[in-house]
């Protein structure tokens, strides 16, 4: 009999603890949620911009934002390092064995955003203010005559108290410049050559033709019930506005980088700066999440521009391209490949890429099951940055009324013809507009993932764009098309140069003329230079995704299905390799479970 109680008492315990158990564990999540939400929050308001992009909040305190510019001081960088200080510590506090799968990818995203926001800030000298790729100029720019809404008058309203803050905010740049130029750091020659060129054209003309007073005119001109008068008058504000701030302050930045320009040289990367070799381990960290050194990265570039310089020869010599390097023999078989000169070939690129748009969302049916609701079109890179500018996507409106964009540059005289499909398949479909659609439309995904305040960086993001390139040439989307599978594995093997050249300009002394003569143009160098790291994310990236991949269809053999494999990878959203492959790991598990 005692030994019965014993047992009954004991089963009674068992199940009031696992009761209090299950109760903290639900009030442990609940307050997670509830924090992780005000963290995200917190990022977004400190950000005004990110919030206009995302159109983040609603009502008035949406509006209140859309009339602000994203500061840049040195307060305000201080203030967010505390911030950040102050999410770890908190986050901390949280067990993560009591979080819940999705939970604990959330948590591992505030982790890695916080601490890179800390780590990050004792680089902040290499981030040149105004240089040609994400300079100060080019940001505000692009952000006013693209991003910026223009839906109705309000948003107008709101776009010209913007344009009134652009001024100061150059200053503003002007003076954190000249201090990091007094400690050493200024851009390359080359690099500010390309930067004041940018700004003469920015300056060049009248006006009234400013992007910025231009492409007001344009999207107003598009606002339903907005009378002409009406347009006329805020357009007339802007062009005031340009011309008496906003021009002056873009040649106060003219003159500083001209003053500058003497006291330049053509030191090419951060290993020549004071502490570069420790920016650059902190850049190849953050931009493909993993702890490669520039030594391991190089040396991955160099088997794989073996491995795919090797492909393409016996692709070359089928088309009867001999002789020659393989940059020698792409630029022959593109040049061959050219539009005639007359008319202007442009109009037709565009109307050509997009056909293979609408060709791409019908062939990716068969490997993917879901796809964004989200439009996407293409369309010409502007002006005021096409000769500097690659390819590049823009997200849709939360509201649809915009749709992803494919931005297609093309200066010319030249035009990279036969990379054309493989430009749409990354950039568009199934690349970035799958990815980044996709995870804003996924609903089980808290609001903060789906618009990518947590985020793994470049690697996730350009490794998906580099998979996706890939993936058409598996599932033969290149059929009787060897200059399109060509441009393919172009630009692969351009993917796999970039490990060998970042490194090499920015860990091993490279100058920038090594970089061109191992096959990389003027203008990718001098992004590379720029923006130290971000052309490692592609190859990484994409190499851990098959990775995970050749993983999975090991482990379930018959059982794996690609459709199910892209759909995990694409709604969990934009994440570091280690997280992404530890989804894909708990993954595999409940689908063996499942048999």
């Amino acid at each position: 009999m005692r030994s019965m109680r014993a047992r009954v008492v004991a089963v009674l315990l068992v199940g009031g603890a696992a009761i209090a158990t299950s109760q903290w564990l639900l009030a442990q999540q609940g307050s997670f949620d509830a924090w992780a939400e005000g963290v995200a929050n917190d990022m977004v308001r400190a950000s005004p911009m990110q919030a206009t992009t995302t159109q983040y909040f609603t009502g008035t305190e949406q509006d209140a934002l859309d009339r602000q510019l994203t500061p840049i001081s040195k307060a305000y960088r201080a203030e967010r390092v505390a911030h950040a200080t102050r999410v770890l510590a908190e986050l901390s506090r949280f067990d993560r064995g009591g979080l819940s799968p999705q939970q604990r990818v959330t948590a591992a995203g505030i982790e890695w955003t916080a601490s890179n926001a800390v780590a990050a800030d004792a680089f902040a000298d290499f981030n040149f203010v105004f240089n040609q790729f994400t300079g100060l100029h080019v940001r505000l720019v692009n952000f006013l005559s693209q991003s910026h809404p223009i839906r109705n008058r309000r948003d107008i309203e709101n776009y010209l108290a913007r344009l009134d803050l652009v001024a100061a905010q150059m200053d503003e740049g002007i003076a954190i410049a000249k201090d990091a130029a007094e400690r050493g750091f200024l851009m390359p020659t080359f690099i500010t050559k390309s930067s004041l060129g940018q700004l003469e054209q920015f300056l060049a003309g009248a006006p009234a033709k400013n992007v910025l007073v231009a492409s007001l005119d344009e999207r107003a001109g598009r606002v339903v019930d907005l009378p002409a008068a009406e347009r006329a008058a805020f357009v007339a504000a802007a062009e005031k506005t340009v011309s008496s701030a906003v021009i002056p302050a873009f040649s106060r930045v003219q003159a500083m980088l001209q003053a500058q320009l003497p006291r330049t040289n053509d030191n090419a990367g951060l290993c020549w700066l004071p502490g570069g070799d420790k920016a650059y381990v902190n850049a190849l960290r953050r931009f493909t999440t993993t702890d490669y050194t520039p030594q391991q990265i190089h040396d991955i570039g160099l088997k794989e521009v073996a491995r795919i310089e090797a492909e393409m020869d016996k692709l070359f010599k089928t088309l009867g391209y001999t002789t020659g390097t393989i940059n020698e023999r792409y630029t022959k078989l593109n040049l061959d490949s050219q539009p005639p000169a007359n008319p202007d070939p442009r109009p037709g690129l565009i109307a050509e890429y997009s056909r293979m748009l609408r060709d791409a969302e019908q062939r990716a049916k068969l490997i993917f099951d879901i796809t964004p609701a989200a439009p996407v079109e293409v369309r010409r890179e502007p002006p005021f940055t096409e000769k500097t500018a690659a390819a590049h996507y823009s997200s849709p409106s939360r509201d649809r009324t915009r749709p992803g964009i494919f931005w297609a540059p093309l200066p010319g005289p030249d035009f990279n013809i036969i990379g054309m499909r493989t430009l749409v398949y990354h950039e568009g479909v199934p690349g970035h507009h799958f990815q980044i659609a996709t995870q804003q439309e996924t609903e089980s995904l808290p609001r903060y993932r789906r618009d990518g305040l947590f985020g793994g960086g470049s690697a996730y993001a350009e490794g998906w764009g580099l998979y996706a390139e890939q993936l058409a040439a598996e599932n033969n989307w290149y059929e009787g098309d060897l200059k399109g599978r060509l441009g393919q594995l172009n630009g692969e093997l351009f993917r796999a140069r970039r490990l060998v050249v970042d490194t090499g300009l920015h860990a091993m002394k490279w100058t920038r003329q090594q970089a061109i003569d191992y096959g990389i143009s003027a203008q990718e160098v001098e992004r590379y230079v720029m923006n130290p790291g971000q052309a490692c994310a592609y190859k990484i990236g994409q190499l851990k995704i098959l990775e995970i991949r050749a993983k999975a269809k090991q482990a379930l053999g018959s059982q794996f299905d690609i459709r199910k494999f892209h759909n995990v990878v694409l709604q969990t959203g934009n994440v570091s390799l280690a997280v992404l492959e530890r989804v894909i790991d708990d993954w595999i598990a409940s689908q063996q479970s499942a048999r």
